[in-house]
């Protein structure tokens, strides 16, 4: 079963990735860069979110076409992986946190347009991504808490994704709000993901690593700009090990997808 694994800042090429060919697909959203090769004994399809060395801001990423390609190119299931501002006091700098909601109210991607592949009148494909359960795949959900665990790097098991826009960080009165809506964690990138994938049916989970606390979470004391570089190094090889486990215990067939796409044109 083909994988697609998508990585952030700090996170620019998965180690021990073998026979990797780079693949620039052109999409109808326009051109995506994806390596194709083995990781852990596993087909895997690896989009670098930002590239490398961060060429691309969080408003610079074409989520439209980096989800297309994926389904396009035969992925069956996709994990994320982001670094993350902690927004919950008692998440732990250096953790992780599978998320199981999602907190993206403006559903916009950083051109301003609404996040969806939905956009023409009458298109047979057109629907609503009805979000029954949450928006991240249960059973791939469980696929990387029980992963993490086997690795050695214990994970939330459930908390609220908040995406916001960037490329600047959030003030405190609007990681105040975030936080009084229940959110986690916080970072630029997944809330555009989640929902493609949910309107291409495409099981989708995603994986936080905290890097520093978010904006006067903790009163007075930012976490140093020093921290948050040496941990989100620290990242990479977590993610990888998590991400090895976790291809090891996906059978032949992808967990279910979340929610229901409701089409108005069946058959």
């Amino acid at each position: 079963m083909l994988i697609g694994i998508i990585t952030g800042s700090g996170t620019y090429a998965l180690p021990e990735f073998e026979a990797a060919e780079l693949i620039e697909h052109r999409t109808p959203y326009g051109e995506a860069a994806i390596t194709r090769g083995t990781f852990a004994d596993s087909s895997v399809l690896h989009i670098s979110r930002h590239g490398a060395g961060h060429v691309r801001l969080s408003n610079q990423v074409n989520h439209r076409a980096n989800i297309w390609a994926l389904k396009d190119l035969g992925a069956r299931a996709v994990i994320g992986c982001t670094a993350c501002g902690a927004v919950d006091p008692t998440v732990v700098l250096g953790s992780l946190v599978v998320f199981d909601d999602l907190h993206f109210i403006s559903n916009r991607l950083p051109d301003g347009s609404l996040c969806t592949f939905f956009t023409d009148p009458g298109d047979f494909a057109r629907g609503h991504w009805i979000l029954h359960g949450g928006p991240f795949s249960p059973g791939l959900r469980a696929v990387l808490v029980t992963a993490a665990e086997e690795a050695g790097h214990g994970a939330r098991d459930r908390g609220t994704y908040g995406h916001v826009d960037g490329p600047r960080f959030n003030t405190p009165t609007e990681i105040a709000q975030l936080a009084r809506c229940g959110v986690t964690a916080v970072s630029q990138t997944a809330g555009p993901e989640a929902v493609l994938c949910g309107e291409l049916e495409l099981p989708f989970a995603l994986m936080g690593f905290a890097t520093d606390y978010a904006n006067e979470v903790v009163p007075g004391e930012p976490t140093p700009v020093a921290t948050l570089i040496e941990l989100m190094g620290r990242s990479t090889p977590i993610f990888a090990d998590v991400l090895r486990a976790a291809l090891s215990r996906l059978g032949a067939e992808p967990p279910p997808a979340a929610g229901t796409v409701y089409r108005f044109e069946q058959g």
